[in-house]
C-alpha cells in the first residue's frame, strides 16, 4: 500500500498513476479539501483538524512492505521505525541509515530559526525534473517495499 501525507502534497497525480500502474492500493490522508479521486486504487481519509492528525493516521498504519510518501521527517522516522520504505516528494529515499541525522538538521534549524526570526527559508520551487525523480524513486521504493515481504 502506498500512504501519502495528503496535504500540500505537489506529487499526488502522480502517486495515482503509479499506483494504478502497479495495481496498488494508495491512501490520500488529509484534513479536507481535497476531492475523491474516482480511481478504484485511490481511497481519501479524511482526518479530524489538529496537529499532526494525519500523520499519526499515517504512522498507526504504515508497516513492512508500504511506502509512505511525506515531507514530514518525524513521520519519516516512525513510519521507517514499523518498517515501511519512505519517500520524500522530490524522489530522495528516507531510510535507516539516513533518518537520524535528517532529523538531527530538522532540529537544528528549527532551533536556529527559533534563535532568529527574521531568518527566511531558502525554499525553492517544485520543478518537472523533481517530479520526474519522484516518479522514478516512487517505483523503486514499491518494487522494494514488495521485496521486503517476500
Amino acid at each position: 500500500m502506498i500512504y501519502v501525507d495528503a496535504d500540500a502534497c505537489p506529487v499526488k497525480a502522480e502517486a495515482e498513476v503509479v499506483a494504478t500502474r502497479l495495481n496498488t492500493k494508495m491512501y490520500l490522508v488529509c484534513n479536507g479539501g481535497l476531492r475523491p479521486s474516482r480511481n478504484p486504487f485511490v481511497e481519501l481519509v479524511i482526518v479530524p483538524d489538529g496537529p499532526d492528525v494525519a500523520d499519526m493516521w499515517i504512522a498507526e498504519r504504515a508497516t513492512r512492505g508500504d511506502v509512505v510518501v511525506t515531507g514530514d521527517i518525524p513521520l519519516a522516522a516512525r513510519a521507517i521505525e514499523n518498517g515501511a520504505r519512505v519517500i520524500k516528494h522530490n524522489g530522495d529515499a528516507l531510510t535507516r541509515a539516513n533518518i537520524g541525522t535528517i532529523l538531527a538538521t530538522r532540529d537544528l534549524m528549527t532551533d536556529l530559526r527559533a534563535a532568529d526570526p527574521f531568518r527566511q527559508g531558502s525554499g525553492r520551487a517544485f520543478t518537472k525534473a523533481d517530479r520526474s525523480r519522484f516518479l522514478d524513486g516512487l517505483d523503486r521504493a514499491i518494487r522494494a517495499a514488495e521485496k521486503d515481504l517476500a
